[in-house]
């Protein structure tokens, strides 16, 4: 009870909320709509550039985003021979990678595999930054990446998109 003589119970209105309009949406392969993008690496930075390339292919740009669905776009990568890396790392960095055998590590440099395989390191960038699950393997395969400014998906009538506008 309360003490207040003059206070006057009054019970609380409660509102209800149309639960219709609340409900969580979960994608699934056939709700999916998947795009078509094309990003131009020239002089970007390859973390940033990586970064914003695992995030459309992951889909979480997109306001349906479902974890353990793919609804990512599809990413065409087009003057990745032209990507940047800051200060010295473009000699001093190493990968490494391991040939089962005995004294079987091999070292590379990103200016070896520039030279060798352009491609490459903006492969390995953005894969590092996806799913290390069945998931990750797949979205990596919408990932289409060329050395130079040409790319045969002209068919597909991708949209060109910068960094700043993911």
């Amino acid at each position: 009870m309360c003490r207040d003589r003059n206070f006057i119970y009054k019970p609380l209105k409660i509102k209800t909320v149309d639960t219709q309009s609340y409900k969580t949406v979960s994608l699934n392969a056939a709700t999916v709509k998947k795009e078509w993008v094309v990003i131009d690496a020239t002089d970007l930075a390859l973390g940033r550039l990586a970064a914003r390339i695992a995030l459309v292919l992951r889909g979480k740009n997109k306001p349906g985003f479902t974890p353990h669905v793919d609804c990512g776009d599809n990413v065409i990568v087009v003057n990745a021979e032209k990507v940047a890396l800051k200060g010295n790392k473009m000699h001093n960095r190493v990968y490494v990678r391991y040939t089962g055998y005995p004294g079987g590590q091999r070292f590379t440099t990103p200016a070896e595999i520039l030279q060798k395989r352009p491609t490459e390191l903006v492969r390995r960038a953005v894969k590092g930054m996806l799913p290390k699950t069945r998931l990750g393997d797949k979205l990596i395969n919408n990932l289409y990446i060329y050395a130079g400014p040409e790319h045969p998906h002209q068919a597909q009538q991708p949209k060109t998109i910068k960094l700043n506008e993911i």
